[in-house]
C-alpha cells in the first residue's frame, strides 16, 4: 500500500517530486512565446516526464515510484472530476442545437473511425488505438488521461496517444486560420461559413481546449461571436467525455463477457469519476459558486492534471515503443483528415438545416 507506515515517506516524496515537475511545466507554459502557440502545461509536463524517464529515472530512490504511480492514477481521477467546473449545461444550450449536434457527431464518428482504423487496418494494439481515438475525438490530452483508467492500459500507450494530439493539434492551429482567411471567409459559395458557424467548426474538430482558443485569437479581426461559439462547442465535447466513457465501459464488459463465454461472470466497468464529472458540471450550472472561486478551482485542477501528465511521462520509456512503427501516425493522420474535411461537411450540413 502506498500510504502504509513503511511506504508513506517514499510515496509523499514521489508526489512532491511530480509536483515540482508540474510547477516547472506551468512556468514554461506561461512564457509568452509558448502560450502564444496554445501549448498547455499538460503537454509540457508529459514531455518533461518523458525526458526524465529516458535519462535520469535511475537516479532517484525506487521508493518514490509509489508517489509517481499515485499521481498518474489517483490524482488523475480527482482532477477529471473537477474538470466539470469548466463547463455548464447553460453553455451547451446557448450554442444551440447546431453546436450540440456537430460536437456529438464528430465525437462519435471520430472515436469509432479512429478505433477501427487503428486496430483493424493499421494493426495497433487495441488500447493504444482507443486512446489515440479518444484524444482526437474529445479534448486531447485530458481525454486520453480520462480514458486510460477505463481501459486499464499501460502508461506508455497513453503517451503515444498524447504525442499524436500534440502533433496534429499543433498543425490545426496553423491550418484553420489559413483555411478561414484564404478559402472559407472570402467565399460566397458552398465553402462560406459565418463567424459563428466557423467557431462551431473549430470547437467541434480541434483537439485541445487551448488550441481552440488560439485559432480565433490568431485570425485578424475575428469576432467575439466566433470565439464564444468555438469555446462552447468545445466544452460540449468536453462534457460528452462522461457518457462516452460510460458507454465504453459497457462495451468493454460486453466484449469481456462474450470472450469469456456464457458462464463467465464479468462485472460492469463503470468509470465513476466520469459520473461525478457530470455531477460537478451540473452543480457548476447552478451558479452557486462565485466566478472567481471557479477560476481558482480550474487553475488548481490544471495543475493536478499537469501532475498526472508529468507522472505519466515518467513511466514512458522509448524501449517500450519498439515494433510499433508508424501505425499511430497513420491512424491519427486519418482522423485528422476526417476532422478537417468531414467536420466541415458536418458543420455546413447541420448549420444549413437549422
Amino acid at each position: 500500500m502506498p500510504f502504509s507506515k513503511e511506504n508513506r515517506g517514499g510515496t509523499l516524496s514521489g508526489i512532491l517530486f511530480v509536483a515540482i515537475f508540474a510547477a516547472a511545466a506551468t512556468m514554461v507554459a506561461d512564457i509568452k512565446s509558448v502560450s502564444a502557440l496554445g501549448v498547455s502545461p499538460l503537454v509540457i509536463g508529459i514531455v518533461m516526464g518523458i525526458f526524465y524517464a529516458n535519462t535520469l529515472h535511475n537516479h532517484i530512490p525506487s521508493e518514490w515510484q509509489g508517489g509517481i504511480t499515485f499521481s498518474a492514477k489517483k490524482i488523475l481521477r480527482f482532477a477529471i472530476v473537477f474538470y466539470g467546473f469548466r463547463t455548464t449545461f447553460q453553455q451547451i444550450a446557448n450554442v444551440g442545437i447546431e453546436g450540440f449536434l456537430v460536437s456529438v457527431i464528430m465525437l462519435t464518428t471520430t472515436f469509432v473511425l479512429g478505433s477501427y482504423l487503428g486496430y483493424k487496418v493499421f494493426k495497433m494494439e487495441k488500447d493504444t488505438a482507443m486512446l489515440t481515438a479518444s484524444g482526437a475525438s474529445v479534448c486531447g490530452a485530458a481525454a486520453v488521461l480520462a480514458t486510460e483508467p477505463v481501459l486499464k492500459s499501460e502508461g506508455h500507450k497513453a503517451a503515444i496517444a498524447v504525442s499524436m494530439v500534440v502533433l496534429f493539434g499543433t498543425i490545426s492551429m496553423f491550418l484553420y486560420p489559413f483555411l478561414y482567411l484564404s478559402v472559407i471567409e472570402p467565399s460566397s459559395g458552398f465553402l462560406h461559413l459565418a463567424p459563428s458557424e466557423f467557431g462551431i467548426y473549430v470547437g467541434g474538430t480541434i483537439h485541445e481546449v487551448a488550441q481552440v482558443v488560439a485559432v480565433p485569437a490568431s485570425i485578424p479581426n475575428a469576432s467575439q461571436e466566433m470565439a464564444n461559439a468555438a469555446m462552447i462547442a468545445k466544452m460540449t465535447r468536453v462534457i460528452m467525455i462522461a457518457p462516452m466513457l460510460i458507454v465504453l465501459g459497457i462495451y468493454l464488459s460486453y466484449v469481456a463477457k462474450k470472450e469469456g463465454g456464457e458462464g463467465g461472470k464479468v462485472s460492469l466497468v463503470i468509470p465513476w469519476f466520469a459520473v461525478y464529472f457530470i455531477g460537478v458540471a451540473g452543480f457548476n450550472s447552478l451558479g452557486i459558486v462565485p466566478v472567481h472561486i471557479v477560476e481558482i478551482i480550474n487553475e488548481m485542477d490544471t495543475f493536478l492534471l499537469t501532475m498526472a501528465m508529468s507522472a505519466l511521462g515518467m513511466g514512458t520509456i522509448f524501449a517500450k515503443f519498439k515494433g510499433l512503427g508508424l501505425a499511430p501516425l497513420y491512424s491519427a493522420g486519418a482522423m485528422f483528415v476526417w476532422l478537417v474535411v468531414g467536420g466541415f461537411i458536418v458543420t455546413k450540413t447541420v448549420c444549413g438545416i437549422f
